[in-house]
């Protein structure tokens, strides 16, 4: 060990950390290298860009906001009870982490499409129909970004020193009580790290998005759909529009540091 209290490692070790550093680092510089710096104001205020951000913004803060209202209690559940099938119920809720996004979207079309399980008779009762519209996006951004806000909340709850609720409830405070004036407020850390969280994943979502609610531009085009089509029209926007989501990909993860990861 060094003065430091780090650890010496080989060589090797360090060349091939390098060599995965390189892996990620490489294409965001060829990104920067490309950016047409001197026409980037004026691409990124075209009507286009400035719809797709709207949308973008309007529908991931939605998804964050649904998500948050379902995904902390589900959260709650699955830190602080046992129940037979919670570990079927914890790998359904992280599942869009590891499927593949096209596949999250046909599964919602299967679902809530006009003929699916359940939005065909939402459909018939109602009129509304969920695929290629507004909703759409968000129901497909809630349906991707939901783990995010699940695991990181379960993990904070089930690192939690639960002594201070017991003490709480000793002096008579009510389980409703102890929620709100002791549990949530001492893992507001982790609860803001899973609303930026939530929300990043949610705007940048791409595949479940095009696959259930189409790329209609003004009504469904978020900004990553934005990208894929301006990348066979018009590749200094569709770079300009990358730049945009990375800076704030890596605001989010640089402001976050390790928070999240202490939570799990």
């Amino acid at each position: 060990m060094s003065e430091r209290g780090q650890t010496r490692l080989p060589r090797a070790i360090y060349v091939a950390g390098a060599a995965g550093l390189a892996i990620v680092a490489v294409p965001m510089i060829g990104l920067l290298v490309r950016t047409p710096w001197s026409d980037l104001g004026g691409l990124l205020a075209s009507d286009v860009v400035v719809d797709a951000l709207r949308l973008s913004l309007l529908s991931s803060i939605a998804a964050t906001l649904v998500a948050a209202i379902v995904g902390i209690p589900l959260a709650i559940v699955l830190a602080r009870t046992d129940f037979p099938g919670r570990s079927l119920v914890r790998g359904l809720v992280l599942l869009p982490l590891v499927l593949p996004p096209v596949v999250g979207g046909a599964a919602l079309l299967f679902a809530l499409g006009r003929r699916g399980v359940v939005g065909g008779p939402i459909a018939d009762l109602t009129g509304l129909v969920l695929p290629f519209s507004t909703l759409g996006v968000v129901l497909a951004a809630t349906f991707v970004s939901l783990p995010f806000m699940v695991l990181t909340v379960e993990g904070s709850l089930r690192n939690l020193d639960r002594r201070y609720e017991g003490a709480a409830t000793s002096l008579g405070a009510t389980p409703w009580t102890v929620l709100r004036r002791v549990t949530l407020p001492m893992v507001l850390p982790s609860l803001i790290s899973g609303f930026v969280l939530t929300w990043a994943r949610a705007l940048g979502e791409f595949g479940a998005t095009i696959t259930f609610a189409g790329n209609l531009p003004g009504k469904t085009q978020t900004l990553p759909l934005a990208v894929y089509v301006a990348l066979e029209q018009d590749r200094d926007a569709a770079v300009a529009i990358s730049l945009v989501l990375v800076a704030i990909s890596l605001i989010v993860l640089v402001s976050l540091r390790d928070r999240w990861w202490r939570a799990l």
